[in-house]
């Protein structure tokens, strides 16, 4: 349970959460037996991620005995052995489950699982090149968002990218965060992420804007009448989004310190954001019945 990071699950979680709701809202007929599938595996293939990046950094020399975040290694707690062993264990039975449930559902899964396959294996070498923001984005957002319409309800339902968008920013300003955090570390390790691409200063711009756009667009899209307005009951969750924001902004006074944990106080916000939006939706669903 260490290894895998679980305070980081609502990353994976809620993305399915938030699309069965919205299914629900929308009344479709929902096999909620495969949506329950669906979750576990979103799960199983997170700590696939998570412990194939953390073997991929220490085998790039990107974390170290001095850097933050995941010290599973670097502090002597598992071996790169058993890391790399469980990763792959986990990605294997994941996958695995993944197949099981291509052949209950139908073969549009199997392009969509093999996508999710490509991000969780390949995100290391792509955060190297600043590209892992887009990685996460798609893994953690559009892939499990349309892929939990279809085993649910037997066809792929495009609408779920509208609750997509600003639970997968949330997610996306995880990632960000972490790497505004480990500029000089990556950048000893010779990596270019996309925050050091921008720099601190945008860096800072960029988690804010990720944790605060996606209460506006809630409210765009009640506006505009495509989520009902119970959906506002996002902003419960404006205050700690305002404190992380807060927090981001200290970096240019205190520097790496100010936000050290500010990572799993995304996640948090994360998921009181989608489970405000979660029970909007399954509200507005209740009283259209």
């Amino acid at each position: 349970m260490t290894a895998v990071r679980p305070w980081s699950f609502p990353a994976s979680v809620m993305p399915v959460v938030v699309t069965l709701s919205y299914l629900f809202c929308e009344g479709y007929d929902i096999c909620w037996g495969f949506g329950i599938w669906a979750l576990v595996n979103m799960v199983l293939f997170h700590c696939a991620g998570n412990t194939w990046s953390d073997w991929s950094d220490f085998r790039k020399q990107v974390d170290a005995g001095d850097t933050y975040g995941a010290r599973t290694i670097t502090s002597g707690m598992f071996s790169v052995g058993e890391i790399r062993r469980l990763s792959i264990v986990l990605l294997a039975v994941s996958s695995l489950c993944g197949i099981v449930l291509v052949f209950l559902t139908g073969l549009p899964l199997l392009w969509i699982g093999l996508a999710g396959v490509a991000c969780a294996v390949l995100y290391p070498p792509l955060k190297y090149v600043a590209a892992g923001d887009m990685v996460i984005m798609l893994a953690f957002g559009i892939l499990p968002s349309l892929g939990t319409s279809y085993v649910t309800v037997g066809e792929v339902v495009w609408g779920v990218l509208w609750p997509a968008v600003p639970v997968s920013l949330i997610t996306v300003a995880i990632l960000h965060i972490n790497n505004l955090r480990d500029i000089s570390t990556d950048s000893r390790a010779g990596i270019s992420t996309f925050a050091m691409k921008i720099g601190w200063k945008k860096s800072v711009m960029v988690y804010n804007f990720e944790v605060i756009f996606p209460f506006f667009w809630v409210l765009s899209c009640v506006l505009g009448k495509i989520f009902p307005w119970w959906t506002l009951l996002v902003f419960l969750a404006a205050f700690p989004a305002l404190l992380n924001v807060r927090t981001a902004i200290r970096y240019r006074a205190e520097g790496t310190s100010a936000i050290t944990g500010l990572d799993e106080g995304t996640a948090k916000l994360q998921m009181i954001f989608s489970l405000a939006l979660s029970l909007a939706f399954v509200i507005a669903g209740l009283l259209n019945r």
